[in-house]
């Protein structure tokens, strides 16, 4: 773990606050691609915040942005509470939503505070002068981050679209980007109508982070889940993950994000019915049931056998 000191804190909207982090016994920071995030340490649990990569960076030091969540678990709350001079723990860099190298042109599209990690990508893609489109969806101008900074900086390879006024017609801008590369930034619902519209208009080099944490549903039910290599059954609670049913049976599954985005954890499935709840996979491959995420994703049937 890291211990970073809050060297700045700064109000960008009414609900979105970015921090500047330093190490708080001075010196260099690690470094990291376009992309990456960190967990941070909250009283609430960790939470992954991206870093966000401006083409003039302050040399050690990195910057987050946390929208505060009234209704949430506490997590942003309790990093709104925080002010300049205070420390926390984090994690080093990890990178679950890499840009790829290559030719090919790039389109970005953000929901909400999702826009932090596409940032540094669009910051890098400009520097390398690959060609690249940024797509910025919104409740209003005054809930979303860095607006007016994106377009000065980004000019107009930088789109932005709000509910109240333009909304962003998916099918239309989707229709517009054969060729490109699509990465997808924001909440699930937003991610999953953007996917669908994606693949609708035949685009296959999709990549996408989900930017809030999985929550269980209300109804969830216990089921099963047989290891195939052994013919262990293990029973996954109401508000157990199946990962953290594994665990607790003493197994090692491979995962990393729990959110549903990174395809780590993919599984799989020989027999039962998937619950899908990620966005990593097509609809196609859902429709299949042979793959999951057990990170996030449950079971319709009352027994799931894994290849595990």
């Amino acid at each position: 773990m890291l211990l970073l000191r809050i060297a700045q804190k700064q109000a960008v909207t009414k609900r979105i606050s970015a921090f500047t982090l330093v190490a708080a016994e001075g010196g260099p920071l690690p470094d990291h691609g376009a992309g990456a995030h960190i967990e941070v340490q909250t009283a609430a649990g960790p939470r992954a915040y991206s870093l966000i990569d401006w083409p003039e960076r302050q040399p050690g030091a990195w910057q987050i942005a946390v929208q505060r969540e009234d209704d949430g678990d506490g997590g942003s709350r309790a990093m709104h509470a925080l002010n300049p001079g205070d420390t926390i723990e984090a994690t080093e860099p990890k990178n679950d939503f890499e840009l790829r190298p290559g030719d090919m042109p790039v389109a970005l599209l953000a929901g909400g505070i999702g826009v932090t990690p596409l940032i540094s990508m669009a910051t890098e893609l400009a520097a390398s002068g690959r060609p690249f489109v940024f797509h910025h969806a919104g409740r209003s101008a005054g809930d979303m981050a860095y607006v007016e900074q994106l377009a000065t900086i980004f000019g107009d390879r930088y789109s932005p679209h709000f509910d109240d006024t333009a909304p962003l017609d998916l099918g239309a801008l989707m229709a517009g980007l054969s060729g490109h590369a699509l990465y997808i930034c924001g909440p699930k619902g937003m991610i999953e109508a953007a996917r669908a519209a994606a693949e609708a208009a035949g685009l296959t080099d999709i990549h996408v982070e989900l930017f809030t944490n999985a929550a269980h549903a209300a109804g969830d039910s216990a089921f099963e889940v047989e290891i195939a290599s052994s013919g262990q059954v293990i029973t996954v609670a109401p508000d157990q993950t199946i990962i953290e049913a594994l665990e607790a049976a003493g197994l090692d599954p491979l995962y990393d994000c729990q959110r549903g985005d990174c395809g780590i954890c993919q599984t799989e499935v020989i027999a039962g019915t998937p619950d899908h709840r990620d966005v990593v996979l097509s609809q196609a491959e859902r429709d299949s049931g042979k793959v999951m995420q057990i990170c996030v994703s449950r079971a319709r049937s009352t027994r799931l056998v894994l290849d595990l």
